[in-house]
């Protein structure tokens, strides 16, 4: 019977997971077992002279410091962490246990690669981060800069940007672009040759390297903007839908990516699509509750709730405010002669005269078939108003070309002024519509404010 001699004890050190080292005084490696290959990148030869300082993320080498002091001075050390450079540019997370040798004035090491674990641990938190962000993400806005903060504790993400798209209309916007060299582009066709624009026509992420550029940008094409050295995108996915792609650049050698980092970021993409198709939900459903529909004006809610909250601010500060409402005359048989569709793009082309005459400031609401109100916030006197009564009046009296046809039709108008007509929203807006109908039985295309008796052209 025969029996296997034992290893050296070098060669068990060689097949060991784990890097174990030994280092002088000054953390200059003087040993270091074949496992560092696999961990950090170089081969024993390679480390050995080398400290490990220069090989330690810059971020941690203070604390690293402080924690070598402690061990040279008799505290051995069981399981602090520190991050490494690979030889590859990608980041190790290390778990050390070391202790300090007086007798012959070296520190000896074991360094175990924890970049899994760490890994996944910051993929866990970074899931209920985002899944938390869309819940509490006041707008679409705040909750992009959120994912960004986000997925930058698990990349490099100085240059990051999202990309959503649009089938219906087959544009590719980017409501969130963060980049240290182009500014935002503009909204554009899925064919515009972009690589975001192939990571969703494809549905497949894209990892774009030195190595790997030539042969992809001769597949895609041109590609617009200063173009990285890396560049990393995935596919968005609602359920069965792409709605966008969620993009990384690096433009320095400093910062690779990898395919591992691909997996790591398609992984966490699921989880941002969900939220941005939940937070987009909900706010076309806030939208649906709050404007019209046809003309994307503030509905009759919306519009007395800003009503309501200039009246309190007029009150505080002894301001004027107007509300004029209005509609338009022979609307009836213009719907009933031409039909419903050409009344809807009227009360549309309506919409967009009544938004270039009054200030970003002032509210237009819709209330209700063709009865439209005005809102004017804080004006200097009760004439300010009658001014934009004869600017609408104008406005609203220009022929319109709708569906090859030619079609007259204006408003009338009535107009009550805070304080001297009343003092609640309902108030107002009624003697408003009382005005307004006056205005109406005394010809139409005029005004009437509510303290007149008689009707103004």
């Amino acid at each position: 019977m025969t029996t296997t001699p034992p290893l050296p004890h070098d060669k068990l050190l060689d097949l060991l997971l784990d890097v174990v080292c030994v280092v002088d005084i000054e953390g200059r490696f003087l040993s270091v077992s074949a496992a560092s290959e696999q961990v950090f990148g170089y081969r024993p030869e390679e480390m050995i002279g080398r400290t490990a300082f220069e090989l330690m993320h810059p971020e941690d080498r203070d604390h690293s410091l402080k924690m070598v002091e402690q061990i040279n001075s008799g505290s051995p050390s069981q399981d602090h962490e520190n991050r490494y450079v690979h030889k590859d540019g990608r980041i190790v997370h290390v778990m050390w246990s070391a202790r300090w040798l007086d007798a012959e004035q070296v520190r000896v090491g074991v360094a175990r690669d924890i970049t899994g674990r760490k890994r996944a641990e910051a993929v866990q938190a970074a899931l209920y981060a985002i899944s938390e962000v869309a819940h509490a993400a006041g707008d679409l806005r705040m909750l992009y800069a959120r994912v960004h903060q986000v997925i930058g504790k698990l990349l490099p993400a100085d240059n990051f940007f999202v990309a959503l798209y649009d089938a219906p209309s087959n544009q590719l916007s980017f409501p969130y672009y963060v980049d240290q060299f182009d500014p935002p582009p503009p909204s554009q066709p899925l064919d515009s040759g972009t690589l975001s624009a192939e990571v969703i026509r494809s549905g497949k992420a894209l990892l774009l390297t030195p190595e790997t550029a030539e042969q992809l940008l001769a597949k895609i094409g041109t590609v617009a903007g200063k173009h990285s050295l890396d560049w990393l995108g995935v596919p968005l996915i609602a359920g069965t839908e792409i709605i966008g792609a969620l993009v990384l650049q690096s433009y320095s050698g400093d910062v690779r990516y990898n395919d591992q980092d691909l997996e790591l970021l398609q992984f966490v993409s699921s989880q941002v699509a969900t939220a941005i198709e939940r937070k987009r939900t909900h706010s076309r459903l806030e939208f649906l509750a709050q404007y019209d529909q046809l003309t994307e004006l503030p509905n009759r809610a919306l519009f007395l709730d800003r009503l309501q909250a200039s009246l309190t601010r007029a009150q505080r500060g002894t301001l004027r405010l107007a509300v004029l409402y209005l509609d338009m005359d022979n609307f009836k048989l213009i719907n009933d002669t031409y039909g419903h569709s050409t009344g809807d793009l009227l009360l549309k082309e309506v919409a967009g005269r009544l938004r270039k005459c009054v200030r970003d400031s002032d509210t237009i609401g819709r209330l209700g078939g063709d009865e439209f109100a005005i809102l004017l916030d804080n004006i200097a006197k009760p004439g300010d108003a009658a001014m934009v009564a004869d600017k609408i009046i104008a406005a609203l009296s220009n022929p319109y070309q709708l569906e090859g046809q030619t079609l007259i039709s204006s408003p009338s108008l009535g107009i009550a002024i805070y304080p001297e007509h009343g003092q609640s929203e309902q108030q107002l807006v009624r003697l408003a519509d009382e005005a307004m109908y006056v205005a109406k039985r005394s010809g139409g295309n005029c005004y009437r404010t509510a303290a007149n008796s008689t009707a103004t052209r």
